[in-house]
């Protein structure tokens, strides 16, 4: 009887044993087949962040300009997320569009660090879903005003999180010192942000836009303010380069539309086909 039980115990151990290295097995190859499909990714997706009072509809004029006078088109994914956690989708990603735009937009889309902060969590949940839906294994990053804010709020708390190169960010009027005129005082948010800048990708290129209405702002936010980003990107990520754009259309509310900071999207941050010599504007 003893010998009977042994045999059936050991049995039972086999089957179980077998039960539970199917679903193993199945996790396994559904993981190596996912990192095989996004280490031969072709897609590269870019992702544009809006500012405080801004929705996702932002950036609807750069994109057409961006599709003016190039024969391949970026499609347009728009995505807003919901102060519920919710997350919606407009548009698609067609299967040959490898550069599509994706804007990400919040339903609280309020001002003050607090709210960068709280907006950087929830745009991480949104990575997430893009992440794992499309399987990119690089980007490129956009953000106008706050949104460049978002955008270095999450690379220092978040990227490394992901396997992707993040490639390069162009923040377009991103107030790193918020109001202050002057480094000699510091906002809690700059602070932190210098603080941790040793967490941003080593491998990124970084763009840091500025308009001028005046010769000291953009109607809105203090040059000042935008230049302090080179305390935070400086010495940390690949390589830093500030730009200013002056004349018609500098204002801040119109920089997403200015056709300088368009050219310059195209030069810089686009992997895809350039606009030819002599193309209409």
């Amino acid at each position: 009887m003893k010998n009977k039980g042994a045999v059936f115990f050991s049995g039972l151990i086999l089957i179980l044993t077998i039960l539970l290295a199917i679903p193993t097995y199945r996790y396994t190859k559904e993981s190596s087949e996912q990192m095989a499909r996004r280490y031969n990714s072709q897609l590269s997706p870019v992702i544009m962040i809006p500012g405080s009072s801004a929705t996702e509809n932002r950036f609807d004029g750069m994109v057409a300009q961006l599709n003016s006078d190039q024969p391949k088109k970026h499609g347009l994914l728009k995505i807003k997320v919901m102060s519920n956690g919710r997350i919606k989708f407009k548009g698609k990603i067609s299967a040959r569009d490898t550069e599509p735009v994706i804007v990400v937009g919040f339903e609280n889309n309020r001002d003050g660090y607090s709210n960068i902060k709280k907006q950087a969590r929830m745009f991480n949940k949104c990575f997430t879903q893009l992440y794992e839906r499309y399987e990119f294994n690089n980007c490129k990053c956009i953000g106008h005003s706050n949104g460049g804010l978002v955008w270095t709020c999450f690379l220092e708390n978040y990227s490394k999180n992901y396997d992707v190169s993040f490639k390069k960010l162009m923040t377009i009027g991103s107030p790193y010192n918020f109001s202050e005129q002057s480094m000699k005082k510091k906002s809690q948010m700059l602070s932190d942000f210098i603080k941790y800048s040793y967490r941003l990708p080593d491998d990124l290129i970084v763009y840091s836009v500025a308009g001028t209405e005046t010769y000291t702002s953009d109607g809105l936010v203090p040059e000042k303010s935008v230049e302090a980003g080179k305390y935070i990107f400086q010495g940390k990520v690949k390589s830093f380069t500030q730009i200013t754009v002056t004349g018609n259309e500098a204002k801040h509310s119109d920089l997403p539309e200015n056709r300088q900071i368009v050219d310059l999207i195209q030069k810089y941050m686009l992997d895809g086909l350039k606009r030819q010599p002599g193309a209409s504007r």
